[in-house]
């Protein structure tokens, strides 16, 4: 059966079988909260890689997106009265405009200039969200509301573990489904040549911002969904760590890979709650697998382990 399936619906098949079967063998509710984790910071991380893996072009500061999508579903019920599923699509659509009127001018960089632009954004985010204390609660961060929708409230780690869950299987579906179409093809002329895609004829302006706006909605509903699930939030979630933590789960598990994110999500999100048994050796211990990963497997998890398994059956 999986021998007659693409590699799109091979991805989403066992992606989907994963998050209905995990549940089997979790013993207490904190697996319910740190699966719930994963699947959140692999649907920023999915995003993240549109721009990174397909187009080429690097973020450091897309934890600014992410905290946009999280305080837009605490401030947008606390002081204006919007519902938060409302909210939601709001700091969505700001995080869009903002990742479009910003990205024109950042985007013209290449590089370590790009990647330096970036971080300036990132960082401009949560300094504005830090010190906006009267609608954001300044460094203390604020209370979210619970999801409603029509009487129906969202509330517990198994409720949270379905919804991020469900979202992760349609961002897979979606950004898998771009890389076989003409903006995907796009994308992957950008990451391989700006000069040959120019010369191709692809207008290399537009698909540059079409993929940072496209990660920057991405990252947005992942800290409203965040946001939500925890009911608290505060301006660690926009900050520079943040951001570097997302470009790690994108490079550990493969550039350009769905099932890469997916996975580097997984190993960054549960990966030190493995290692709480060593105390303080904890983050010692999570550097170390990580070097030693990338040093054996340069390409990231999924396209190592695919390569090998592919030589492996030839």
């Amino acid at each position: 059966m999986l021998a007659r399936l693409g590699h799109r619906h091979l991805v989403l098949f066992i992606l989907a079988a994963a998050i209905a079967l995990l549940p089997l063998i979790f013993p207490t509710s904190y697996y319910w909260r740190v699966a719930s984790l994963v699947w959140v910071s692999a649907f920023a991380a999915v995003g993240l890689n549109i721009l990174m893996g397909q187009a080429g072009q690097v973020s450091l500061g897309h934890a600014g997106f992410f905290g946009i999508g999280a305080y837009a579903v605490a401030i947008g019920p606390a002081h204006l009265g919007v519902p938060p599923w409302a909210a939601v699509f709001i700091g969505a659509a700001i995080s869009a405009l903002l990742a479009y009127l910003v990205g024109r001018p950042i985007l013209r960089l290449r590089g370590h200039y790009l990647a330096i632009g970036t971080l300036g954004l990132g960082i401009l985010i949560a300094l504005v969200i830090t010190t906006e204390s009267r609608w954001t609660g300044g460094p203390d961060g604020m209370a979210v509301a619970k999801l409603t929708l029509f009487g129906w409230r969202a509330s517990g780690s198994e409720t949270w573990y379905w919804i991020t869950g469900a979202a992760l299987v349609a961002g897979a579906w979606l950004a898998l489904n771009l890389s076989e179409t003409p903006t995907g093809r796009a994308f992957r002329a950008l990451h391989d040549s700006e000069i040959a895609a120019r010369v191709a004829g692809i207008d290399v302006a537009r698909f540059k911002l079409q993929a940072f706006v496209i990660a920057a909605v991405y990252a947005s509903l992942a800290g409203s969904m965040l946001a939500m699930m925890n009911g608290f939030i505060n301006p660690d979630q926009a900050g520079f760590l943040h951001s570097i933590e997302l470009v790690t789960m994108v490079v550990l598990g493969g550039l350009g890979s769905v099932a890469g994110s997916i996975i580097g999500a997984a190993v960054l999100v549960a990966l030190p709650q493995v290692l709480t048994v060593f105390q303080e050796y904890e983050h010692l211990m999570l550097g170390a697998i990580i070097i030693v990963t990338m040093i054996f497997m340069r390409d990231g998890i999924v396209p190592t382990l695919s390569r090998r398994f592919a030589r492996a059956g030839a």
